[in-house]
């Protein structure tokens, strides 16, 4: 897309990007006239618009507040989307400085979201990997683990992986589930999808039912999992993940189950 170099009068949404991260002085991402964020000479790109102004994204790394783009998940969904559009741009641009064929330095594209090698005319665009992710019920119970990469935080949530190639997305949920629970599920269905910039993730959401098999966990991936009534989960992900709503939508299941069974 086309690039500018800021001379101060431009203004909007201001995505600083780095290494997976974002700038956000005073904890909030800047908004406003580029001269007033002392960004004059930076080169910015447009990536989008939101509330009418543009978003733009500027592809380098600032002294101080840079953080994690999770911290603006709280703050809008939307948004939210934008800032992960902006970490993984940035990152994709940085990663392919050189074609990977040849060793030629490329260009960016004029026209959409790739860079180009004009000596061997390879055309590479960024890269998403898929992951799926899985509330499982059984009876009025709900699936949960508490991850290695929780384990500084007593988080517990839903199981969840990478697609591996040449797999369904079906195919995926019961291989996950299987290799790191060894259960067994059936009535696997999609519910949603969310983008999920760490670093380029698309989780893609499903819900199953339990079939067979006793919880024995992958250590490497797990620290423990366990079935919970719908009414005493412990600390799950907050609202704005998927995470959140697969465990809402299958503590819903549960509780139609409870009702059913009362009836």
């Amino acid at each position: 897309m086309n690039k500018l170099t800021l001379v101060g009068t431009e203004s909007g949404w201001w995505f600083v990007c780095f290494a997976g991260r974002l700038w956000l002085p005073q904890g909030d991402i800047p908004r406003g006239n580029a001269k007033e964020y002392s960004l004059v000479g930076k080169t910015a790109t447009p990536i989008g618009e939101w509330q009418g102004e543009i978003v733009w994204l500027i592809a380098e790394k600032m002294p101080s507040d840079m953080a994690s783009p999770r911290l603006v998940a709280a703050q809008d969904e939307g948004l939210f989307r934008l800032a992960g559009r902006g970490v993984q741009l940035a990152e994709f641009y940085r990663s392919h400085r050189y074609c990977g064929y040849c060793g030629t330095l490329m260009r960016h594209s004029k026209t959409e979201w790739a860079c180009l090698c004009d000596h061997c005319h390879e055309r590479y665009y960024p890269q998403i990997a898929p992951c799926i992710i899985v509330g499982i019920r059984r009876d009025d119970h709900i699936l949960l683990a508490q991850h290695r990469r929780h384990s500084q935080n007593p988080l517990f949530t839903v199981l969840a992986g990478f697609v591996e190639v040449g797999e369904t997305l079906e195919e995926a949920v019961a291989r996950e589930v299987m290799e790191e629970s060894n259960i067994k599920i059936r009535n696997i269905r999609y519910v949603s999808s969310q983008p999920w910039p760490f670093p380029h993730s698309l989780m893609m959401g499903f819900l199953a039912d339990y079939e067979s098999g006793e919880i024995k966990v992958d250590p490497h991936e797990l620290i423990s999992a366990n079935w919970y009534h719908y009414n005493e989960l412990p600390l799950i992900p907050p609202g704005d993940t998927i995470a959140r709503r697969l465990i809402e939508d299958t503590v819903a299941l549960c509780r139609n189950h409870d009702d059913e069974m009362g009836s």
